[in-house]
Order: C-alpha cells, then structure tokens, then sequence
C-alpha cells in the first residue's frame, strides 16, 4: 500500500463525484461504478455505504479488498480496509462538515452505514495478486 499523494488526496476530498468498482469475484473484472460519498481524514480516504453491510458495492469490497475509484478526474487503483474503533467520529466529523444540510448526512452517520465504513488508499499494480 502507498500513500495518498496530497494533492490527489485533497482533489478527491474536495469532489462530490466519486465512483467506487470493487473487483467482481474473479478478482480481475472491475465491478460497476457505484457514485458514493467521500471523505479524508488525515492522510486517508473514507468511504461509507449507504445501505451498510449488505451494499453490494462494499460486500465486493470486503471479499476483493481491492478495485478502482474515480473522483476528481483521477482514477486510481486502490485498497479497501474495513474500519472500526474511535477514527468512526472523526469520520462522522468529516462527513458533517462536507455534507451539512443534506438530508441525507443522518443516514451517513448513522450506525447502519457507519458499520460499513471503508478505508480507501492508492495501490500498485504489482500489489495485487489474480485469484485463480
């Protein structure tokens, strides 16, 4: 796993246009974009599913623990990391500060999502290994 280049990181932060693909379950396919909300926290991006555990998005998350987001005009290869412990407030945090006046933010900080929440960092190519 690398780190977020900081610029890149701020950029997808910033946007309201992220795109996440889960690898499908022949670890090679990416799966269908899904648009969903964003945050960075620290040297980190956080992702959370709206429907919690049961998304498909973040279920193909959790089985390939890799795929490829796009935000911000970039498109990454990267890593998905489930998330637990006290980092889940200053995710709350984040999202409250980004998303104030949706109504969809209490949802998002709710524990249903919050119980799916994912960390997404860049990845090398050469990281992945193809399930076969």
């Amino acid at each position: 796993m690398t780190a977020w280049p900081q610029d890149e990181l701020r950029r997808i932060a910033e946007a309201d246009d992220l795109h996440i693909s889960p690898f499908r379950d022949d670890g090679v396919t990416y799966g269908t974009p899904t648009w969903i909300w964003s945050v960075a926290v620290d040297d980190a991006l956080y992702v959370r599913a709206y429907n919690g555990q049961k998304s498909r998005w973040y279920q193909a998350a959790v089985r390939q623990k890799a795929g490829r987001i796009v935000a911000a005009g970039i498109t990454k290869e990267v890593t998905f990391e489930l998330v637990e412990g006290p980092i889940g407030d200053r995710i709350d945090d984040a999202y409250r500060a980004k998303y104030h006046g949706s109504p969809y933010l209490k949802p998002m900080i709710g524990a249903h999502a919050r119980s799916a929440t994912v960390k997404v960092m860049p990845r090398e190519q050469q990281e992945r290994q193809v399930k076969r």
